[in-house]
C-alpha cells in the first residue's frame, strides 16, 4: 500500500509539471503588448518562466520573448534570442518518455515543438531584424533558410500548409535588396504559386503592388504593419458515447498506432456510458484597427492583408485535430480499463465492493484530472501582416501612418520622422499594433 501511495503521488507530481502557458496569462500579456508597455511583458514573461513554461517548452518560452523583444526594438537582444529558439527548434528530439506519456497521460508531456508556419517565421523575424540594423547580407542569409525550409517542406507534405505564400514573397525582397535576382525570382514564383494555391485557406489574396515604370530613377519604402492579436489557444471538452471513443480510439491517425493496452480494453468490451474528450480550440481576441495606410509627400499608400497568421494557426490546428482525438479517446479507453481493473483488483482483495467502487471512482477520478489538451502556442504572434511598396522622389520624409477601424474612425496614428528615400534604393519600416 505503501509504494502505491509513492507512485500515485509521484504521478500527481509529474502530471503537475506537465503545464502550458494558462489562458489569463495569455491575456494579460496580450493586453501589455496592446498597451505597447513592452518593458512590462518582457518582465511578466520571465517572471513566468519556471511557472508556465517547464524545460521542455523552452523553444515556445523563447519565441514569446524574442518576439517582444523584436517589438520593443531591441535588435540585439533579438537577434540572440531569435538565434537560441531556431537552435533549440532545429536540434530538438522526440524523448521516449514523452511519448509514452503522451499516451496514456496527456499531449503535455511532449517536448514543444513549433508548427512548420512558426519555424517559417522565426526567418522572417530575424531577416526583418537584420534589416533594421541595415544588415541586408545577414538578411538574406536567413531568407535562403526560409524558402531551404520551404521547399523541404513542400517535398514531405503534398497537402495543406506546405508552403508560406508571404515567407517567401519577403525572401524574394531581401534577395533582390542583396541583388541576388536569381534567388528573388524564384522565390517570388513560389511565392505567386502558393498564394494561388493556398490563399482560401489561408485567407489572403494575391498581393498587388505595381511597380511604376519609372521605379528606377525613384526610391522604394516597404512598410510592413504586424497588427492584432493572435487568437488564443484553451481546453475544450465534450462528450460522445463509449462506442463512438472505441472508434475513435482504434482508428489510429497518420504517425500514431494503437497500443496494446487499447486493444485490450476494446476486446474486453467496454460499453455503456459516455466519456469526456479533451482538445483544444481557438478563441478569438478583437482588436480595433482594420486598415492602414502611409501619407507620403501628400500621397496616400494602403496596405494590403499578405499574411494571416490567425488562419495559418487555425489550419495547422485543423490538419492536426484527428491524431489530437485518436489520442485523448485512446487515454480515455486506457483510463476506463485501468479504472475497471482498479475496481476488480480491490473488490476482489477487499471482499467489499463499496471499497472496490471507490477505488475505481478514484482511479477514474485522477485519470480525469491529468487528462489536458496542449494549449501551447506562439501566442506574441500578430494575428495578420499587412504590407506596402511605396514608391516616391528621392527626399527626406516626414512619414505619416493612420490605421481605422472598421466603422471608419481614425484609432491610431504614427510619425516616422526623417526617413530618408534615395534613388534606386530601398528601406524597410516595421510597426506593430495590438489594440
Amino acid at each position: 500500500m505503501k509504494k502505491a501511495r509513492i507512485c500515485l503521488l509521484g504521478l500527481v507530481l509529474f502530471c503537475s509539471a506537465c503545464a502550458a502557458p494558462s489562458l489569463r496569462y495569455k491575456k494579460e500579456m496580450s493586453s501589455l503588448l496592446a498597451a505597447e508597455k513592452y518593458q512590462e511583458a518582457e518582465e511578466l514573461l520571465v517572471s513566468k518562466k519556471n511557472k508556465l513554461y517547464s524545460r521542455k517548452d523552452a523553444p515556445l518560452f523563447y519565441l514569446d520573448r524574442a518576439l517582444v523583444a523584436f517589438d520593443a526594438g531591441d535588435i540585439d537582444k533579438t537577434d540572440q534570442i531569435f538565434s537560441g529558439a531556431q537552435m533549440m527548434i532545429e536540434t530538438s528530439a522526440r524523448s521516449v518518455s514523452g511519448e509514452a506519456g503522451r499516451l496514456f497521460i496527456n499531449d503535455l508531456t511532449t517536448p514543444y515543438y513549433a508548427p512548420a508556419y512558426e519555424q517559417a517565421l522565426t526567418y522572417y523575424y530575424r531577416a526583418l531584424n537584420f534589416l533594421r540594423a541595415g544588415n541586408v547580407s545577414a538578411a538574406a542569409v536567413e531568407a535562403r533558410r526560409a524558402v531551404f525550409f520551404l521547399d523541404h517542406l513542400r517535398g514531405q507534405k503534398k497537402q495543406g500548409y506546405n508552403d508560406d505564400p508571404f515567407v517567401q514573397y519577403f525572401a524574394s525582397l531581401v534577395f533582390e535588396s542583396a541583388g541576388q535576382r536569381s534567388d528573388a525570382r524564384i522565390a517570388r514564383t513560389n511565392a505567386l504559386n502558393a498564394y494561388r494555391r493556398l490563399g482560401a485557406k489561408l485567407n489572403v489574396t494575391v498581393p498587388d503592388f505595381p511597380v511604376p515604370s519609372n521605379a528606377a530613377e525613384l526610391g522604394e519604402i516597404i512598410f510592413i504593419h504586424s497588427n492584432g492579436l493572435m487568437p488564443l489557444k484553451r481546453n475544450a471538452t465534450f462528450q460522445v458515447a463509449w462506442d463512438r471513443a472505441l472508434v475513435l480510439a482504434s482508428s489510429a491517425a497518420e504517425g500514431d498506432s494503437v497500443s496494446p493496452e487499447v486493444q485490450n480494453a476494446i476486446n474486453a468490451g467496454l460499453s455503456g456510458g459516455s466519456v469526456t474528450l479533451s482538445f483544444p480550440e481557438f478563441v478569438d481576441q478583437a482588436y480595433s484597427v482594420k486598415e492602414s495606410w502611409l501619407e507620403i509627400g501628400g500621397q496616400r499608400f494602403y496596405t494590403q492583408k499578405v499574411a494571416d497568421l490567425a488562419a495559418s494557426a487555425k489550419l495547422d490546428l485543423n490538419e492536426k485535430m484527428p491524431a489530437i482525438l485518436f489520442r485523448t479517446a485512446t487515454r480515455a479507453v486506457s483510463k476506463a480499463a485501468a479504472s475497471k481493473a482498479v475496481r476488480e483488483l480491490v473488490t476482489q482483495s477487499s471482499k467489499d465492493d463499496s471499497l472496490g467502487d471507490l477505488a475505481g471512482m478514484l482511479a477514474g477520478a485522477l485519470g480525469a484530472a491529468v487528462e489536458k489538451a496542449d494549449t501551447r502556442q506562439w501566442f506574441t504572434l500578430p494575428a495578420e501582416i499587412r504590407m506596402v511598396r511605396a514608391f516616391v522622389p528621392p527626399e527626406i520624409y516626414n512619414i505619416r501612418l493612420l490605421l481605422r477601424d472598421g466603422y471608419g474612425n481614425i484609432v491610431g496614428e504614427r510619425v516616422f520622422e526623417n526617413v530618408r528615400v534615395q534613388r534606386g534604393r530601398r528601406i524597410f519600416l516595421h510597426f506593430r499594433t495590438a489594440y
